[in-house]
């Protein structure tokens, strides 16, 4: 038989035996050799095997004997060389049964039995990281210290060891490879690296130690060169040889990460931030540990790549001397990782799904829902950054007017006089960190540090009510720039924390609704209302910490007989006083942040930020729960009303309506995406697209009569029922005065009438319309309350039409304008 392209006898070829024939490298190895050689392959599966192949399992010592018996029938016992690719790898740092019955068991097997045959060179694909690494500077060769650190090169040099044991009179060549890279793919070590940068990961930024130590690399086709040119100068070699193989130069890490930022990123400078060695060792080791305890619905089942170990090897410097490749095999390499790193990072962005099912890597979640919208989904990324870019540019006054903010603070209590050494150096301390974090904040590079200029306004909103702040300047400074640098930092966009599929596809309107329940006509009424809480808690907070004499009040008197009106009989009761810091001045920090959080994000947050609408209906729902209960027990505890307190409560229950349809649409998000099978805590810390396209509204845009429609009428209406149950409501918390109720009488009477308000007025929103249900059994109570408890027999009377009107009034669903998707059917 003749081969069609050499012209050569088929049988007076050359013959080579390639174990691992079927597996990426061993194809294109056989590839290559196919032309000069007769080429077989051993392989525990031939499926991928382009060469005659033989099935085996090295680690089997029966089955590698019959294997190469069968070998030694078809093809005969003269073999020009042995080249041996099998072998189990893992880049976990983890020991594993599988390298020693694998490469040192399986090696083994292989020598003995290829006893039988006549092989003028064995060729065994080892690696350079057996050897000790040298110093930045230095170069390795051949003779540098046997030194494995981790559990892959430990198998190799034992596998090594028992080659040279088991080869009798076979000649044996030992290469020692550099890490494989090509024009799309490379080794896991360099992968993780360029799929961090792409996804803006954190480690993305850090680099333990220096960064001046550097591996070197070598391409796949330069690799095969090695190969074919150790087959070629079989006959020349020494009986015994180790030659390393790869490009001389080995690219700083930290070198070359700045180039793959650049190269993926464009025009932005990137520039990566060394972090001591023994900082990042515990850090990976935190993570490694935490592995248990994170659910698969964050991290999709992948362990975290950094690992201890190799924040170690970090400062392994692997530079080579290739004299002998040069010299032996007349070997130099063609390609270098400098010249090839574009061409895998435009793999990258071409295809990126398929760059990282072929790296064996989970892609980001952000990719994978972009690829369900897009058939270029480096196309959403490459619009997100162009739009971060743009946005942090037009904003970057925010984070240099925060910093001056910082610098205000620091300098503040030299101006001022606070009356109280902790709240100074807490100025001075917090002051410094935004100022740092603020500047930082300037460059894209450093986006994350908003969150701590923002932690630090959220602590100095917090901190005059745990110091007790002894005037009222100190207050104010604090709490206004804490309010300030919040805003500047978190609600300018870019919005932090939202992932590109999120932010540039999808809807701003939920499947099956008529508007967005995060636009601003949605918003600006819980604002509004917000403030008005607001100015209320500040004046109530001011008394507290006595900065002011007294608390307008024009309609209640205390019961303490020590002249104070009925709002400054609540503030100091044993009830405020109850709590460590000043009541009133908790409620001006959720009215604050309620303000903040109204202020943030896009008319599609309810998607794109499905955390902080959460948080917004939390500060909202439960917390004006929280008020009502407080407006229950005034009479009932203390004997008296607040009427400042009466007006702030009012304002945080009509915010409630406002507020649930956008929760509604952010669970019901919630809900599609987990139904696609997409991680929920994830999406709910950074959003995702959904079913629909975007529409750009400018939601000012339009005729102010419109505007003001929508603020009061956006998935709000106000049937004349529900008004009736709040009437009732109203008049059963005043039957003291109407009916000269007393006693549990009274308390039921107010108890009842506040619920009942409570109730109609979160029915407003025509998403919670069938709460107004809630009223029935208050309604029950009403007519069976004057029975129970001592009442004359107009109460009875009136308590028994009053219930009665209740749950007749809170029948009727009244109209209901908007449609919300699938939640239309819990609309009864």
């Amino acid at each position: 038989m003749t081969d069609d392209t050499s012209g050569t006898p088929d049988t007076e070829r050359p013959l080579v035996l390639v174990t691992g024939a079927a597996g990426s490298i061993g194809s294109d190895v056989t590839t290559a050799l196919k032309d000069d050689y007769r080429v077989v392959g051993l392989d525990l599966k031939c499926g991928g095997a382009n060469v005659p192949c033989y099935e085996v399992d090295l680690s089997d010592e029966d089955a590698v004997d019959q294997a190469l018996n069968d070998f030694c029938a078809e093809y005969g016992r003269d073999v020009a060389a042995v080249v041996h690719l099998a072998a189990y790898f893992d880049f976990s740092g983890e020991e594993s049964p599988l390298y020693e019955k694998v490469n040192e068991t399986g090696t083994r097997n292989l020598m003995r039995a290829l006893g039988k045959l006549n092989v003028e060179r064995f060729i065994y694909s080892g690696t350079m990281l057996v050897h000790e690494p040298g110093e930045p500077g230095e170069r390795i060769d051949e003779d540098a210290p046997i030194k494995p650190k981790w559990a892959y090169p430990q198998s190799k040099a034992k596998t090594e060891e028992i080659i040279r044991a088991e080869r009798g009179s076979i000649p044996v060549t030992l290469l020692h490879l550099a890490g494989l890279y090509d024009d799309e793919s490379a080794v896991p070590t360099l992968a993780h690296q360029i799929a961090r940068i792409y996804e803006r990961d954190l480690k993305s930024r850090l680099y333990p130690g220096e960064g001046e130590a550097g591996q070197s690399m070598i391409h796949r086709e330069d690799m095969i060169e090695v190969f074919r040119r150790a087959i070629e100068k079989r006959s020349d070699l020494p009986e015994e040889c180790v030659i390393l193989a790869g490009e001389p130069e080995a690219v700083a890490y930290q070198e070359l990460q700045d180039d793959i930022g650049r190269l993926v990123h464009g025009a932005e400078e990137w520039e990566t931030l060394s972090v001591p060695g023994p900082v990042a060792k515990v850090g990976a080791w935190a993570q490694e540990k935490a592995e248990p305890l994170v659910p698969d619905a964050i991290d999709q089942g992948e362990k975290p790549f950094i690992r201890p170990f190799m924040v170690e090897m970090a400062q392994d410097h692997y530079a080579l001397d290739i004299s002998r490749a040069k010299r032996l095999l007349g070997w130099h390499p063609r390609h270098s990782i400098r010249r090839t790193l574009p061409k895998i990072v435009d793999a990258l962005k071409r295809d990126p799904m398929g760059w990282y099912e072929a790296h064996g890597m989970t892609a980001p979640d952000w990719l994978d829902t972009a690829a369900e919208k897009s058939d270029a989904p480096e196309w959403v990324r490459e619009r997100r950054e162009t739009q971060r870019v743009t946005e942090h540019s037009r904003n970057r006054w925010a984070h240099l007017l925060n910093a001056a903010l910082g610098l205000w603070l620091v300098t503040s209590p030299m101006s001022m006089d606070y009356g109280s050494a902790a709240l100074a150096w807490s100025d001075v301390l917090s002051g410094a960190v935004i100022t740092i974090f603020a500047f930082l904040s300037t460059s894209l590079r450093f986006e994350r540090a908003r969150w701590v200029v923002a932690a630090a306004g959220f602590w100095l909103l917090w901190a005059p009510l745990i110091f007790w702040a002894p005037t009222a300047h100190a207050y104010l400074n604090e709490t206004l720039v804490g309010a300030l640098v919040i805003g500047f930092s978190l609600c300018v966009r870019p919005s932090p924390g939202v992932s590109p599929a999120a932010a540039q596809t999808g809807p701003d309107i939920p499947p099956g609704w008529e508007f967005s329940p995060s636009s601003w006509m949605q918003r600006l009424p819980i604002i509004a209302l917000a403030l008005v809480g607001l100015l209320i808690s500040r004046h109530l907070t001011a008394f507290q910490l006595g900065h002011i004499d007294g608390v307008w009040d024009p309609f209640f008197s205390g019961t303490r007989g020590e002249g104070l009106n009925g709002s400054e009989d609540i503030t100091t009761s044993s009830v405020s006083k109850a709590w460590p810091i000043p009541d009133a001045g908790v409620g001006a920090v959720v009215y604050m942040l309620e303000i903040l959080a109204g202020l943030m994000g896009t008319n599609r947050r309810w998607r794109t930020m499905p955390w902080l609408v959460t948080a917004f209906g939390v500060m909202i729902v439960p917390l004006g729960a929280v008020s009502i209960f407080f407006i229950i027990i005034q009479p009932i505890v203390i004997g008296t009303w607040c009427t400042l307190c009466l007006i702030q409560a009012a304002a945080m229950l009509l915010q409630v309506p406002f507020s649930l349809d956008e929760l509604v649409a952010g669970g019901q998000f919630l809900v599609r995406r987990k139904k696609k099978g997409r991680p929920l805590l994830r999406i709910f810390f950074v959003g995702d697209t959904d079913e629909g396209e975007t529409r750009e509204r400018d939601d000012f845009h339009r005729p102010f009569p419109a505007l003001l429609k929508e603020m009061l009428l956006g998935g709000v209406n106000y049937p004349l029922p529900l008004l009736g149950c709040i009437a009732i409501g109203v008049w059963l918390m005043f039957t003291r005065l109407t009916l000269g109720a007393e006693g549990w009488m009274a308390n039921m009477d107010h108890l009842i009438g506040a619920l009942a308000i409570t109730v109609s007025v979160t029915a407003f929103a025509e998403s919670a319309r069938a709460v107004r249900y809630l009223n029935l059994p208050l309604g029950a109570a009403l007519i069976v309350a004057p029975f129970v408890l001592s009442a004359d027999l107009v109460q009875i009377l009136a308590g028994v039409i009053a219930g009665l009107a209740l749950i007749a009034l809170s029948l009727p669903k009244g109209r209901v304008e908007k449609t919300y998707g699938s939640w239309d059917r819990f609309i009864v």
